[in-house]
């Protein structure tokens, strides 16, 4: 059905670090709007967001949840998003669609550092931000000093948009800065006006001194009126902050208790009022790309879900879509409004809209949607690199077949995952964000694919090599079984190279005491010898030599020469001192500068090698720090990273270098096999660079 057309619309992401109250919020703006007729509960699963089976068991949003609203004549689409970390690819996408975006948080200093890297990724991309300062019946500290903690962790500057009115711990109202206003809070109903509050006069007019005066560092005629004593007029102040919220030059700061619905409406108004429509956001964001009215989307998000299978939920940045378009050259399945798990069938949308396309097979998350001929790529949030490793197997030995299949699915929804097939260990090995990450995705794997998993550590990708060298090795095959016999005979030379210099084979014969013909043989035999030294694991910076040896002219053959090779390296490398090695990884960890003594413990602490720590570019109060650590201590770190940054560690490493294992530790490895507990995450090979966010 072709739905009435609103005078305007906003998309709006909801966004804020774990427990400050998104989902709650949604449900509150849901309910004043009448979307909905009572509100849900997160602890009984019965929110609009949060709905996926994974969400209601963990009380915890895992992806991201659509709904759509109207108030005053304008008609909203709210997207809730994850606040762990674990999921902020899944925020960083759908912030790519958006108007602006509310940051929630809590009135708890100690925690407004969890949102330093989502006010940069917000401020890097220019998308608009109000924030609404949660749960304010809970405060224990003066409502100034919460706006100073904020300013400290934003570089763009924060403007109070009102001032909380409380009694006691409890928030009973608010004074609007803007019209000087005070407004008394009702259960279930519109704050209504109320007296100014006379003992708030003097903090009141300090915070609406600050609004203006950051208003006026973008507007010259308001900074002239400010000099001058003059009175600024309301339709002023509300035209700057319009522009300079629009423009991502200063973020207004909104106080609230969702779960009363106290400042939901307020919030609302505002978001009415100042936030930019979707033609000023489409501006923004194409450029010179637009191209007439020629239909442009981008995919938000993907889902499979047990119905309707593969939906995409995409921003309309320009054009009209039609139920059945063509679009990348995939015909759409359907057409839908969202609402949490409901969806309404529509059969036109226009540009500033965010809907639901079913079965456009083959498109990513990301991925610009086109109409033939008008080919465009819009820019898209940078995907994740996985932090954190589990290797798994199906329960069920025939699943295997099925299993690619199915995370192929599981990468389309949620592109911060990745999977390989380990070169050394043979293991399928699933990287995420942390262990709750992948917990979900493995949940998923079972209820919706059955595709039930058994995990355990990847094992580390231990090599070895030697550290003397051998001469003369003797390795002779001779077999009679009737007839044809077989013959070979070998003398090897063995001798360990420098760190990275792999495998080198040579040969020295002189007076074809071994055919020509018989040398390839002999080459193979040391290969596959080398894949499983006298440790247990590869050998590697080996060179081998073939100095001299014997044939004969019936019974000798390539076969009979690798097996002398295999049968000289099976006795001279245990000569030759083997000795374990360890990959040992570059690390480059970021975190806020008050951590970095805390960091460099941690590294300490795990047998890493500092190499020094400067501050990190482009972000104010952080460091860099880059230092060594062993592979094998990689598993977890992650998680006690962000357990001693507030969560908001993240660490970028490479594979740098082969060390030789400690005698004590390399003990240990080889009296318990690869199964040791240090033995943490395989070096993904062809995946060899991972990021932490």
């Amino acid at each position: 059905m072709k739905e009435k057309v609103k005078s305007g619309s906003r998309n709006v992401a909801i966004v804020g670090p774990y427990l400050s109250g998104k989902t709650t919020l949604l449900e509150s703006l849901l309910f004043v709007t009448e979307a909905i007729s009572r509100k849900g509960n997160i602890k009984d699963g019965t929110t609009v967001g949060d709905s996926a089976p994974e969400a209601i068991e963990r009380n915890m949003s895992v992806e991201i949840s659509a709904a759509s609203t109207e108030y005053k004549d304008t008609k909203f689409t709210f997207i809730d998003c994850p606040g762990s970390v674990e999921f902020a690819q899944e925020t960083y996408n759908a912030l790519m669609g958006v108007d602006a975006a509310i940051v929630v948080c809590e009135p708890i200093n100690d925690r407004v550092l969890t949102l330093a890297p989502l006010f940069k990724f917000l401020d890097d991309w220019e998308i608009p931000h109000i924030v609404f300062v949660n749960k304010m019946d809970r405060a224990n500290i003066h409502v100034l000093e919460t706006l100073h903690a904020l300013k400290a962790v934003s570089s763009r500057p924060l403007v109070a948009h009102q001032y909380p009115i409380m009694q006691g711990e409890q928030l009973i109202g608010f004074i609007d800065l803007v019209s000087e206003q005070a407004y008394h809070y009702h259960a279930g109903a519109a704050a209504d006006p109320m007296p100014f509050p006379e003992e708030l006069k003097e903090e009141e007019h300090i915070a609406r001194a600050e609004m203006l005066e950051a208003l006026a560092d973008f507007d010259d005629h308001l900074l002239e009126e400010l000099l001058e004593d003059i009175e600024p007029p309301q339709e002023e102040i509300l035209k700057d902050l319009k522009m300079e919220l629009g423009a991502d030059l200063v973020v207004p700061v909104f106080f609230g208790v969702a779960q009363q619905d106290y400042g939901v409406r307020p919030l609302l108004d505002a978001l009415v009022r100042e936030a930019p429509e979707p033609e000023t956001t489409a501006k923004r964001r194409l450029g010179e790309k637009k191209t007439k009215d020629t239909p442009l989307a981008q995919v938000l998000k993907t889902y499979y879900t047990p119905q309707g299978g593969k939906l995409s939920l995409v921003r309309i940045w320009q054009g009209t879509l039609t139920d059945g378009i063509v679009l990348n050259g995939i015909r759409t399945g359907g057409m839908y409004r969202v609402m949490g798990e409901q969806q309404k069938s529509l059969n036109e949308a226009g540009a500033g809209e965010i809907v639901a396309l079913s079965r456009m097979e083959g498109i990513q998350t990301g991925d610009t949607l086109c109409s033939e001929g008008s080919a465009m790529e819009l820019p898209k949030a940078e995907a994740l690199e996985p932090v954190y490793a589990l290797a798994i197997t199906p329960e069920k030995r025939n699943d295997e077949v099925k299993l690619s299949s199915a995370i192929g699915k599981l990468l389309e929804e949620d592109p911060s995952l990745a999977w390989e097939q380990h070169g050394d260990t043979h293991e399928v090995i699933l990287w995420g964000q942390g262990e709750i990450h992948l917990r979900v995705a493995l949940d998923r794997l079972g209820r919706k694919y059955n595709l039930p998993m058994t995990t355990h550590l990847p094992q580390v990708p231990y090599k070895e090599t030697i550290r003397k060298q051998v001469d003369s090795v003797h390795g002779r095959y001779k077999h009679q079984s009737g007839g044809h016999g077989q013959y070979g005979d070998v003398y090897l030379d063995i001798k360990p190279l420098e760190r990275g210099e792999g495998f080198n084979f040579s040969e020295t014969i002189v007076g074809g005491v071994v055919p020509k013909q018989y040398i390839p043989g002999v080459e193979t035999g040391v290969r596959e010898f080398l894949a499983h030294g006298p440790l247990g694991f590869p050998v590697v910076d080996v060179a081998v030599t073939l100095t001299n040896g014997s044939y004969h002219t019936v019974d000798s053959s390539e076969q009979a020469f690798k097996q002398a090779a295999r049968a000289a390296m099976q006795t001279g490398l245990p000569q030759a001192q083997p000795t374990l090695l360890e990959p040992i990884l570059k690390l480059e960890i970021n975190s806020p500068n008050e951590f970095t003594s805390k960091v460099m413990q941690l590294v300490s602490g795990r047998r890493g090698q500092i190499l020094g720590y400067e501050g990190r570019h482009d972000w104010q109060g952080w460091d860099s720090l880059t230092a060594y650590l062993p592979q094998a201590e990689m598993q977890n770190f992650i998680v006690e990273l962000r357990s001693q940054t507030l969560g908001v560690g993240s660490f970028h490493w490479e594979f740098d270098h082969l060390q030789e294992v400690p005698d004590k530790v390399a003990e240990r490895v080889l009296a318990m096999g690869n199964d040791d507990p240090i033995s943490s995450e395989g070096n993904g090979n062809g995946k060899n660079k991972k990021n932490g966010k």
